[in-house]
């Protein structure tokens, strides 16, 4: 019984059937802990979803959908009853949560791993901060998101690559370069330009900055600040499969992707010429105006450079995820309109928008500007909160709301720090286990009932597919921290409730596996956040 829930809804599907009704519609149908447990341990709507062909009522379809679980569960079902129009109420037998806290037990880790039914081959690219100053605060949110998404989704069954698009073209890079060469001689930087410290550092560290060409300037820039990126972001526990340069999609005339791409989408009718510049239909798939590729002076756009590294991606993956930050919203359309004129399925890539980070401190807000120089960089955080906290606290909240990151919470270690709380948990399970002296037994029957926070813990654990599920389908990391707290606050009550040092030796055993279970569960959780599961703290 790998996924104790599969097979219940499994089993559920034969009732069905033998019953008279139709589960090919089993997908659909609930099977869910109801509001108040006083009501039995799962409830289901099969009744009112599947009893058409049947030719009964709802109500008595649900009759007699308990009397075929009665036979098909033994001793794992103790009582049911109808309710409503057609819900069917099962209480559970102390014999079933013994096998579903086996199954969690013999699994170990992997409890609820690889069950995604279409594997795909997914590109997630994110971060993607433009080279032209130090990883921010604000990055760090991305990164965090993105990494974790990508654990989940491996976790789940499918192959994920990690990539990075490097914004190493484009204006932005001529205005860096002609920043460090205005400090490097001890002058203002332009207007527009980069104005933090660090452009101060940078022009010590490229020899002759001073009097050397604007453009290689800023690639000996970009090569010491992307090297700076990687290595905060290996801090912050995230590694890279690939590092894509925007610049080696520009080239001479003819040759580069940029260019091929673009003689592509007017091939297909989708390009015209306007005003002496290329334009691209996207009007023709939902986007509110067309846009521009390639300017009247022969420059192409950002626009036209991502849409060939799109094209690139496509040819890899099957599926695209990128994430991006709030101020993207307004590209979504245009971006899925390129991939429809490319001749693919715009639904292969979804575009995830993040909101902003605030950094919280006695109540004030600070606010991020690159250009400015008056950032908080990703380093400077971890210095801070160190890295376990900044990715909980980063992904603690859904990715479409702002996150107000509480400096002061996270520095806490006391259990009003939930990520301090949780890994407390796993500690105080791991600590437990080795005060016993027992070792963990092979899964034992307590000679007594089993206690309510017994159950409860069991029921916690065996949800664990279903939420790692959703949190794949979702994009939603953020549920796995909801599922770890709340699974943290479980053993906790169990520990609280149910005596393992000291108690007879079969219900102390017992206890020590559902012990065990939980600080490998709570690990695994913690696992695919990025963060980690100390043995003591």
């Amino acid at each position: 019984m790998s996924d104790p829930i599969a097979q219940l809804r499994a089993t559920l599907a034969e009732a069905i059937n033998a019953a008279g009704g139709d589960a090919s519609a089993i997908d659909r149908v609930a099977l869910d802990p109801p509001k108040d447990l006083k009501f039995g341990d799962l409830a289901t709507n099969a009744a009112l979803v599947s009893a058409g062909s049947s030719g009964l009522p709802p109500r008595d379809f649900a009759a007699a959908l308990g009397k075929e679980l009665e036979v098909k569960l033994g001793d794992s079902l103790t009582s049911w009853d109808v309710a409503g129009p057609g819900f069917l109420n099962l209480t559970l037998g102390d014999a079933w949560y013994l096998k579903a806290a086996e199954a969690v037990v013999q699994t170990g880790g992997q409890f609820g791993s690889r069950g995604s039914r279409e594997v795909e081959k997914i590109i997630v690219e994110f971060v993607s901060a433009n080279p032209t100053g130090p990883l921010t605060a604000a990055g760090g949110r991305h990164a965090a998101y993105g990494d974790s998404l990508a654990r989940i989704l491996e976790f789940h069954g499918n192959s994920v690559a990690r990539e990075y698009y490097i914004n190493d073209a484009g204006a932005q890079i001529q205005r860096l370069g002609l920043s460090i060469i205005a400090r490097a001689n001890g002058t203002e930087v332009p207007e527009d330009g980069y104005s933090g410290d660090y452009v101060i550092e940078l022009a010590s560290q490229i020899p002759g900055a001073g009097d050397g060409d604007p453009a290689e300037v800023a690639q000996a820039g970009i090569k010491i600040l992307v090297a700076g990126i990687a290595s905060t972001l290996e801090r912050y526990g995230v590694a890279f499969d690939h590092w894509f340069s925007e610049a080696t999609l520009h080239g001479p005339d003819g040759s580069s992707q940029v260019t091929k791409t673009c003689d592509a989408l007017q091939r297909g009718g989708h390009a015209f010429s306007e005003d002496g510049a290329l334009w691209l239909r996207t009007t023709a798939f939902g986007d509110d105006k067309d846009r521009v590729l390639v300017r009247s002076d022969g420059e192409p756009t950002y626009f036209a450079a991502d849409i060939a590294y799109h094209a690139d991606k496509l040819s890899r993956g099957e599926r695209l995820i990128d994430v991006w930050g709030a101020d993207h919203h307004g590209y979504v359309a245009r971006m899925s309109a390129a991939i429809a004129a490319l001749g693919e399925d715009p639904d292969r890539l979804e575009m995830v928008i993040m909101q902003f980070v605030n950094l919280v401190e006695g109540g004030t807000r600070s606010q991020m500007s690159k250009r400015r120089g008056d950032f908080v960089t990703l380093d400077d955080l971890l210095d801070e909160i160190g890295v376990d906290a900044a990715r909980w606290f980063m992904l603690q909240r859904s990715h479409d709301t702002t996150v107000d990151l509480d400096l002061d919470l996270a520095r806490d270690s006391s259990a009003e720090n939930p990520v301090y709380y949780v890994q407390y948990a796993h500690a105080r399970a791991f600590s437990v286990i080795a005060k016993a002296g027992v070792g963990v037994p092979a899964i034992p029957s307590p000679a007594a009932e089993l206690h309510e926070s017994e159950k409860q813990l069991i029921r916690r654990l065996v949800s664990w597919p279903a939420e790692v599920a959703e949190a794949a389908a979702r994009r939603a990391p953020h549920r796995i921290c909801a599922y770890a707290l709340v699974l943290a606050q479980e053993f906790t009550a169990f520990y609280r409730d149910c005596r393992i040092i000291g108690a007879p030796d079969a219900e102390r055993d017992f206890r020590l596996v559902l012990a065990a279970a939980a600080q490998t569960q709570i690990a695994a959780a913690l696992a695919l956040l990025g963060v980690s599961a100390p043995d003591e703290l």
